[in-house]
């Protein structure tokens, strides 16, 4: 009686072990247009406190190839699965690099999740646009946030300084990345959570709604700007928590 008994025991003890180390532990954070690496800062400290590994990947806004590219470099540094994150574009980069093998699940904040044969600006086009937004005409093949608009219609909740600094730091995007056209795309394939920011001035909060039903995944709304991430960072640090948590690797 005694041998079995040890026997179930150590067999469930291997059981609880495998799991915990099957569990995910690296996330990985993609920043999106008009905003840089540096405005992940207090979710990187909320989750590293966490115990989590946390990459951030300095995506160059370049083209929809190249910020892939800068992601998949990310990925590959990653020792174990990860959690791979995107807010606003990067969630378009997330939907084509979350195809790596070693990413385990998508987390899309304020973010795009577009579907084979979509494109940026057709998504955004499909909705009326919101007089708040304020992306500029594009120069030389790049589009600017402008700054005079920033604050109201990017960051409404953040205190004007932050948004300040943020408006001065942004990496404008490509146009490029507007009209690219996507294919195999990762969210069919991995699970997903998507958050959705209701005050949003810049992806209108009914195309979040959307692209984050089709997905099947589970889905979250939060009253706050374009930079929930950072005016609610606990909150999304939750949400990504509980993601990883319930990501588990066979």
């Amino acid at each position: 009686m005694k041998k079995i008994f040890y026997r179930a025991f150590f067999l469930i003890a291997a059981m609880i072990s495998i799991t915990l180390q099957a569990q995910v532990k690296n996330i990985v954070l993609v920043h999106g247009a008009f905003a840089d690496g540096s405005g992940f800062k207090k979710l990187y400290t909320i989750l590293k406190a966490r115990g989590y590994n946390v990459s951030i990947v300095g995506n160059p806004n370049t083209s929809v190839e190249e910020d892939v590219a800068a992601t998949k470099r990310v990925l590959d540094r990653q020792d174990g699965p990860v959690l791979l994150v995107g807010h606003s574009y990067g969630g378009a980069i997330i939907t084509v690099a979350g195809n790596t093998a070693n990413v385990a699940g998508l987390v899309y904040i304020a973010a795009f999740a577009p579907d084979k044969g979509e494109v940026l600006g057709g998504l955004l086009g499909s909705y009326p646009p919101d007089p708040k937004s304020g992306i500029l005409a594009p120069v030389n093949g790049f589009a600017w946030y402008d700054l005079a608009k920033y604050h109201s219609g990017f960051c409404g909740d953040l205190p004007i300084a932050e948004a300040e600094f943020m408006a001065a730091s942004q990496v404008p995007v490509a146009v490029s990345a507007f009209t690219y056209v996507f294919n195999d795309i990762a969210w069919k394939i991995k699970p997903t959570w998507h958050i959705v920011a209701t005050e949003d001035h810049s992806i209108p909060p009914d195309l979040e709604r959307m692209m984050a039903k089709r997905s099947g995944g589970k889905v979250f709304e939060i009253k706050a700007s374009h930079l929930v991430f950072i005016s609610q960072a606990k909150a999304v640090a939750n949400i990504i928590d509980d993601a990883a948590k319930g990501t588990i690797i066979n």
